[in-house]
């Protein structure tokens, strides 16, 4: 076969573009759901995934594609309290601690009224490993809500190992109660607390960097404010960004990335807008979200926060910020640039109610919506040989993949994994062969 011209043909046909296509699929098909509102691994390397039911109920089963039931980790229906039809209450969140493995805690963030409040409470597992104990409940936290919406409700442990909460500005429309910048009260906040080392009358203490540890009339658990509800907030372990979603009023839904002691400027703007549309504001002071999108457009109603994606099966992904809109489905990657030039991509309307996402023990992405799991995959095939990443296979891809093989190139791990076309574990010219072939096609 005369090698030079096919590279030769295939630089006179042009760039041949074959961008990878994106779907969701259940990756559960046996299994069902009610109300699932997270996704969740207990980081003891057990490959077990627990699902919330928004009712009170947490399940937990092997993250196996062909598992047939689950099995209740724990059930707490009977003291979560919730407005009948849809609602913003319920069992909202899940943390198990950094020391899993060893302790068994796990952490809840449930509504409960007599007075309506949220409930962060202490679990510990029991002898089962898939069955927590009931009777192990111990309450940290408890903070008053006066209406029945914005509870936010992701409850996460930090990479310093601190617990971090969001509480939404405490419901109706508009926080007519000016939570969003009063730093005396906890809604409109991530509160950031110290599970291991209790101090006072708590069951928790205030980690000493807190940015309003020592501000006059601020509560100290307070790590950021000025934020409407922010359903879901996840860490890129990576970079170290904090990534949070915050569902807005009626114009705008924003990505923020959250900083210690900064203020993202509700009720005084919503995204990069004054608010109340239309008024005149100044924004001094606020931190701009990453992203915004209008509401209202094709649908969208709602920004569900997901993560930065770091699996090992869509490496078109990689470093990418995987969020959606739970109206629609619609399903988007936000590439993050220190410059400020962030790039959205749209990857699909799944045509999901996606109430949130999740990942497994091996990092893939999971969501929840319609009763069930998904899945979000891609035709690898379509991604393979992109060695340039500019989502395109072309003569330049065969040129660096000739340059890996005269020594004249080095390639990172993932760009081993995507020259290797066969696959055989050897770059060489078989590969080369393959590679012009799908550019020929």
């Amino acid at each position: 076969m005369n090698y030079f011209t096919i590279l030769l043909f295939s630089f006179f046909i042009g760039i041949v573009q074959l961008n990878a296509d994106y779907n969701v699929v259940n990756a559960f098909p046996n299994l069902t759901f009610n109300d699932p509102v997270g996704i969740y691994t207990s980081g003891d390397d057990t490959n077990r995934l627990f699902v919330v039911e928004q009712e009170g109920r947490i399940k937990v089963f092997n993250n196996n594609s062909s598992v047939t039931e689950t099995e209740m980790f724990l059930d707490i229906t009977s003291i979560v309290n919730q407005d009948g039809g849809y609602t913003e209450e319920g069992l909202l969140g899940l943390a198990f601690h950094p020391n899993y493995s060893q302790n068994g805690y796990f952490y809840v963030n449930y509504t409960d009224y007599g007075p309506r409040r949220n409930v962060i409470a202490r679990y510990t597992v029991s002898n089962n490993p898939n069955q927590a104990d009931y009777n192990s409940a111990l309450i940290i936290m408890e903070v008053n809500q006066p209406y029945s919406n914005h509870n936010g409700g992701q409850t996460s442990f930090g990479p310093d190992g601190y617990l971090y909460i969001a509480f939404g500005d405490g419901g109706s429309s508009g926080d007519p109660l000016n939570h969003g910048q009063n730093l005396s009260t906890l809604l409109g906040t991530i509160v950031r607390i110290d599970v291991d080392n209790p101090t006072g009358s708590f069951n928790y203490g205030i980690p000493s960097d807190n940015p309003f540890i020592d501000e006059f009339n601020a509560q100290p658990e307070i790590y950021a404010y000025g934020l409407r509800n922010m359903w879901r907030f996840n860490w890129d372990l990576e970079t170290g960004f904090l990534w949070g979603a915050d569902v807005g009023q009626n114009a705008y839904e924003e990505i923020d990335i959250i900083e210690s002691g900064l203020n993202y400027g509700w009720n005084t703007m919503e995204a990069n807008h004054c608010f109340p549309p239309g008024s005149n504001c100044n924004s001094d002071g606020f931190e701009p979200p990453v992203w915004e999108y209008e509401l209202y457009v094709n649908g969208v109603c709602s920004i569900t926060g997901g993560f930065v994606y770091r699996g090992n099966t869509i490496y078109s992904l990689q470093g990418k910020y995987i969020y959606g809109d739970w109206c629609t489905g619609d399903v988007w990657a936000l590439t993050y640039n220190e410059n400020g030039n962030h790039i959205n991509e749209h990857l699909m309307v799944s045509g999901i109610n996606i109430t949130t996402f999740g990942v497994d023990q091996n990092n893939e992405l999971l969501l929840t919506g319609n009763d069930n799991i998904y899945k979000l995959v891609s035709d690898n095939e379509s991604l393979i040989g992109d060695l340039n990443y500019d989502n395109e296979i072309n003569i330049l891809d065969v040129m660096q993949l000739i340059s890996f093989i005269l020594g004249n190139t080095e390639f990172t791990d993932e760009q081993y994994f995507l020259a290797d076309i066969n696959p055989d574990d050897t770059i060489n010219i078989l590969d080369v062969v393959q590679l012009v072939n799908a550019i020929l096609n």
